[in-house]
């Protein structure tokens, strides 16, 4: 049993001077972190919250963009005994009026007692901050302490326990700030063994990563796993990659990256934006797996990707899934990183209509499904039905967890702790169905839509547009409108392609509406063909189907109703 401050300490003791990040920044050169350095701006930072009065095991809301502030605030957080959330820095993607209301009702619900900031963004922080706020600290950057060599004895973080809480996570939304994840040390580092025991982790891994480390994946597989298990991280900016994907791939060649995770639309991205003439002296033969998570994995991307790749020494086998959750700390599933992950042929009338998995008959339409893995050695899965009994094998229901790496509860919030763990079991709130010990997982139960009696899940209507010449994976969403005259609701589809030529517009919308009913359940009526950018993903990437709605019931409306 042991703590983060006691492993942080254990590690700078062994190898001080071993690079544990190299922090790419767009325009600069690389700077290299030394284990050493890094104690340093995270001791500095752990003065700072203790000479503002920040007491250890209170919260820190930690608002800082991609760079050495963001890893310093953290670390010195944890090494102060007090509990880091990071939230999403306000960006042009974001709407203001909606990036203070969420962080308004944050600091409401998680009642931290500092926030950490710039200077120019502090009037921004106070803005949101109502008279009866539980924040008595605002820091800003410049009043940090200055660096100094670590002195261990006198930081109040070693006398945590592992069972006390280390941080909050914060679950994905538009801007995932409703319900903050509780994660005890003890819980962080079990999920740091299983996972690392499916990946077989080892000391020459090199784990390369663009992701946000106000998510899951990028906090946890992307962030915590290397420097807590002493291997090297590479580390970009989300905003970077999205402007310059193919600078992922440079960074695995320069440093011969090992490991990476990719949100499935990023796989799509990949293969779609980046061009040959960027690719130039790129070897991606050192990549030993690059892990789709943090939505259902798609095989479709993974071909994509890997056809497009292939040429710069990419193995098919290095392709793989896993099924991840703040509630777990991260990983519930990883595949075996030896093959390819399992993929079904299922029939997909039984799927979409009955909710089960069947090998088709003859001549029926078949739909690709992709196994997110096995669970992890310490966790179990189980699929259930909406009365919490189990589910033969091949019946889509939802499903449930237990392991030693849950969280200890959501933060101040009793009412959604009890509605998600029942019995010691965390209900996620996500379908799928088991077979051969296999978790494939098809969407959210939040995102259903009952047409007629009948459920219809949003992501099989996507994935039939993306059969659709001239829509992009990852390029349309499907929600439900309730229609007053029918008594029941009707599916909306908009879909993003990149031509402007209406005629050419209103062709894929009719293709669209052919394909789906005459591949699901439903008749569809209502399609809508945009331009690029139009549909609203969440921070994570993911797309935001209620954002997505709300959207395009405020366009309805100013163009009179009509659609």
């Amino acid at each position: 049993m042991t703590t983060f401050s006691e492993r942080l300490r254990s590690l700078h003791a062994q190898d001080p001077e071993r690079i544990a990040i190299y922090l790419q920044q767009a325009g600069r050169d690389d700077v290299p972190i030394s284990f050493h350095q890094l104690m340093c701006g995270a001791v500095a930072c752990a003065r700072t919250y203790a000479r503002e009065g920040l007491q250890s095991g209170e919260v820190v809301v930690l608002i800082l963009q991609h760079g050495e502030d963001l890893i310093y605030a953290f670390w010195g957080a944890i090494l102060h005994g007090a509990i880091p959330s990071i939230m999403p820095f306000l960006t042009e993607k974001l709407s203001p009026e909606r990036y203070r209301a969420d962080l308004t009702a944050l600091v409401s619900v998680t009642r931290p007692a500092g926030i950490v900031t710039y200077p120019e963004f502090e009037t921004e922080v106070h803005s949101a901050l109502n008279a009866d706020s539980s924040v008595r600290i605002v820091v800003t950057t410049d009043r940090l302490e200055p660096q100094a060599d670590p002195d261990f004895e006198a930081l109040s973080g070693f006398q945590r326990q592992p069972t006390d809480i280390v941080l909050l996570q914060h679950s994905s939304g538009t801007t995932g700030l409703q319900k903050g994840v509780a994660l005890a040390h003890q819980a962080v580092f079990n999920q740091l063994n299983a996972y690392s025991a499916a990946l077989s982790l080892n000391a020459d891994d090199v784990v390369v990563s663009w992701l946000p480390l106000y998510h899951d994946m990028g906090l946890i597989a992307g962030f915590l796993m290397p420097i807590l298990s002493g291997i090297t991280l590479v580390l970009s900016s989300p905003f970077d990659w999205v402007r310059a994907p193919y600078k992922l791939m440079h960074s695995v060649t320069k440093y011969k990256g090992t490991l990476s995770w990719l949100p499935n639309f990023a796989y799509n991205f990949c293969a779609q934006k980046i061009r040959e003439r960027n690719l130039e002296g790129v070897d991606l033969s050192t990549w030993r797996a690059i892990i789709n998570c943090s939505e259902p994995v798609r095989w479709e991307s993974h071909q994509a990707f890997y056809e497009k790749f292939k040429p710069y020494g990419l193995r098919h086998e290095a392709l793989q899934a896993s099924y991840a959750m703040a509630e777990n700390v991260f990983g519930v599933t990883q595949s075996d990183l030896s093959k390819p992950p399992a993929v079904e042929g299922i029939d997909r009338e039984a799927f979409m209509v009955e909710r089960v998995a069947k090998v088709p008959f003859d001549g029926r339409p078949a739909m690709k499904m992709m196994s997110s893995g096995k669970p992890l050695s310490n966790t179990r899965v189980r699929v259930v039905n909406e009365k919490g009994e189990d589910l033969p094998e091949r019946v889509i229901g939802e499903l449930v967890l237990q392991s030693d790496c849950m969280l200890t509860e959501y933060y101040n919030r009793p009412d959604a702790t009890e509605k998600a763990l029942i019995g010691g079991w965390y209900y996620t709130g996500d379908y799928g169905y088991v077979s051969q010990g296999e978790v494939f997982v098809s969407g959210r139960k939040k995102d259903m839509i009952i047409v007629g009696g009948k459920n219809v899940y949003p992501q099989d209507l996507e994935s039939l547009t993306y059969e659709v010449p001239g829509v992009h994976a990852g390029r349309s969403v499907a929600f439900g409108m309730f229609d007053e005259e029918e008594g029941t609701e009707e599916v909306v589809i908009i879909a993003e392609v990149d031509s402007e030529d209406e005629a050419e517009r209103q062709k894929v919308a009719d293709a669209i509406r052919l394909h789906v009913t005459k591949n699901s359940a439903i008749a569809l009526r209502h399609v809508k063909v945009v331009g690029p950018k139009w549909i609203v993903k969440t921070s994570s990437g993911k797309t935001a189907r209620s954002a997505n709605k709300e959207k395009f019931l405020k366009e309805l409306e100013q163009q009179g109703g009509q659609e």
